[in-house]
């Protein structure tokens, strides 16, 4: 199912009308579209209205305008970790085809995901081929997504993933993130 909206202003407009608990979005879109830009704004909107925010966003690292890494940021406590550095040689269960994942920060990742038991908006960035195709990764966000114990929930999923994590909850409505949210590198 497709959504009727395209920015946090938009679905935070709902959310305070009172929609019913455990709405789920998923939120993809290519690569580089402004997948993890959306879900910052939809945190920033949501904490400026005094929302209940949890959950775990990962940005990525720029250097010269190349994106070097990936950083794990918790929502609730602004905790930031490395999460992800380009991968240089394959050794390790948790790489993928361009990226090494350090397993403390995924272990963090976790520790939070599992104290979330209740919030108002959950916010997931993202769930991706670790977690779908091997069962390691931010595994915990599959429980807190099951669990519904959210008013609303944002999960990122790749396109390649999408079909995956709709037969995982029938009931998400799907948001596809184009170019206007795309971040510009930092220095």
């Amino acid at each position: 199912m497709q959504v009727l909206f395209d920015s946090p202003d938009s679905l935070l407009a709902g959310f305070m009308s009172g929609n019913e608990p455990g709405r789920l979005i998923i939120v993809t879109g290519p690569s580089g579209s402004g997948k993890t830009r959306w879900c910052q704004a939809l945190d920033e909107k949501a904490n400026s209205l005094g929302i209940h925010v949890c959950g775990l966003v990962s940005p990525a690292v720029y250097k010269g305008g190349i994106k070097i890494g990936i950083d794990l940021f918790d929502l609730q406590s602004g905790a930031r970790r490395p999460l992800a550095v380009r991968r240089r040689k394959t050794d390790g269960n948790q790489n993928t085809d361009g990226w090494h994942f350090n397993q403390e920060s995924l272990d963090w990742g976790n520790t939070i995901l599992a104290r979330s038991k209740t919030c108002q908006l959950f916010i997931l960035d993202e769930l991706g081929p670790l977690e779908f195709n091997r069962g390691i990764g931010l595994i915990n966000g599959f429980g807190m997504l099951a669990r519904r114990q959210y008013h609303l929930a944002c999960v990122v999923v790749r396109n390649s993933l999408l079909e995956a994590g709709l037969a995982l909850w029938p009931w998400g409505e799907v948001l596809h993130i184009h170019t206007e949210y795309r971040s510009e590198p930092s220095a």
